[in-house]
């Protein structure tokens, strides 16, 4: 039996957060640390922690608290860390904590608190050599994030990212490029590329000229996008702002290099509400952008995240929002009732909506969207699409398009899937849809 110490890990929060754990969970077993799949094996238990609304900061607390009563040894790292106080003082036996992309202190504090020991050889237990020198992953192989910058440079009133991750930091495209290169290699068949804010990639290198494959290639969300477009994965954009240069990007949809999808966080539909959020894009420009990415790219499929309820917000603009939804015409919506952050500037605004408000504004917004939703999975009925099996079980299996980010968006569900595996592409007709999902066959 090995005498290697282990370490438990509970990861919470965005798929940025996701990529921050395995970033840690490979220097842990490049350090020749064992993963426990449990407490009881563990011999200390990092909790990395989500601290972007307040629901998130108690699920964090409830995490660690769990922890600490199934082990009694736990380190905390991550978002809220950035503020030790919010932890210690609900949970002061902590051993320690430690805040987001401080990946370097979060094992200097598994090396004091659980050390290797006096005799251990790191060379005899790196990380496996299949991996591919990819390291550790907390999502099925077939897919991957791709995280291409940290921070964010914008001051949304209603979000403290900013404060918690600091100021945009891209990394090299070369550097990006020969990631995802080695997760292709690798296996992997589906890369989502995610940041705090995409269209933003290298502004902050101002597009510096960097080499991939022996050519020069410059730091810039165009160039980002045509490289990974060459590896022959699908390529998946999250948190994409609506900036002029996107237009840019949907050409390379059309062309089939990248899939024909934008996750962007429009947040609300009025222009007035917008401002007050300190939002970086109109509502009237953004319809504009909308139609004409469509005109270039008719498959384009756009997700986005929305809020309601926020302070001041009033009939007018709730109705304005919903006239928004009509037109857009977008294919995936999320919503969330606004919450107060500590430390965000929206907490200062007047006229805060009631709880009751914002749920019946919640119900209505998701009511009118399920409608739009229905109306525009309906019209895939009878074509055929290209999809990507995430899991097979009793008899069928379940995949998605190129419409479907995974954990977020809808499923495709093939009814005579039982011999297909996890990862495969594969052509499916599709027969049937309701507001979220669709279901079909096999083509043969």
């Amino acid at each position: 039996m090995s005498n290697l110490p282990k370490v438990g890990f509970v990861s919470l929060g965005c798929p940025k957060a996701l990529v921050d754990s395995e970033r840690i969970l490979t220097q842990l077993r490049t350090d020749g640390y064992e993963i426990s799949p449990d407490y009881a094996g563990a011999d200390v238990v990092v909790v990395n922690t989500c601290g972007f609304i307040d629901s998130a900061k108690a699920e964090s607390l409830e995490a660690i608290g769990e922890a600490l009563e199934a082990n009694g040894r736990v380190i905390v790292t991550g978002c809220m860390g950035k503020n030790a106080s919010d932890i210690t003082s609900v949970h002061p036996k902590v051993l320690a904590v430690t805040g987001p992309q401080q990946y370097e202190a979060v094992v200097s504090a598994i090396h004091q608190y659980a050390p290797m020991p006096a005799d251990h050889d790191p060379f005899t237990s790196l990380v496996p050599a299949n991996r591919g020198g990819i390291g550790i992953k907390l999502t099925p192989r077939h897919y991957a994030y791709l995280k291409i910058s940290e921070g964010c440079n914008h001051k949304c009133s209603f979000c403290i990212i900013p404060s918690m991750r600091g100021k945009l930091v891209s990394r090299p495209v070369g550097e990006v490029l020969d990631e995802a290169q080695r997760l292709v290699a690798a296996g992997v068949k589906e890369l989502l590329v995610i940041s705090q804010d995409t269209s933003a990639y290298g502004v902050d290198l101002k597009y510096k000229l960097d080499f991939w494959g022996g050519k020069p290639v410059r730091s810039r969300m165009k160039e980002l996008c045509e490289g990974l477009g060459s590896l022959g994965a699908w390529v998946r954009l999250h948190y994409v702002y609506p900036y002029p240069h996107v237009d840019e990007i949907i050409p390379l949809m059309t062309d089939g290099r990248i899939l024909p999808y934008l996750d962007v966080p429009f947040q609300h539909g009025s222009p007035a509400v917008l401002k007050r959020m300190r939002r970086p894009a109109a509502a009237e420009n953004t319809l504009q952008r909308i139609q004409r990415w469509r005109e270039i790219c008719p498959e384009l499929v756009i997700r986005s995240t929305f809020i309601v309820g926020f302070p001041g917000e009033t009939d007018a603009e709730f109705e304005g929002l919903l006239a928004f939804l009509e037109e857009a015409q977008l294919d995936r919506v999320g919503c969330f009732t606004y919450s107060a952050v500590k430390g965000a500037a929206a907490n200062e605004l007047p006229d805060a909506v009631p709880e009751e408000l914002k749920q019946e504004r919640w119900e209505q917004f998701m009511q009118t969207q399920a409608v739009i939703s229905a109306k525009r999975l309906q019209a895939r009925v009878g074509t055929v699409q290209e999809v990507l099996v995430d899991s097979v079980a009793n008899g069928q299996a379940v995949a998605r398009s190129k419409a479907d980010a995974p954990e977020i968006d809808g499923i495709v569900t093939i009814v005579d899937g039982a011999n297909l595996k996890p990862g495969c592409l594969v052509k499916v007709r599709i027969e049937s849809a309701d507001e979220y999902d669709l279901v079909g066959h096999l083509v043969n």
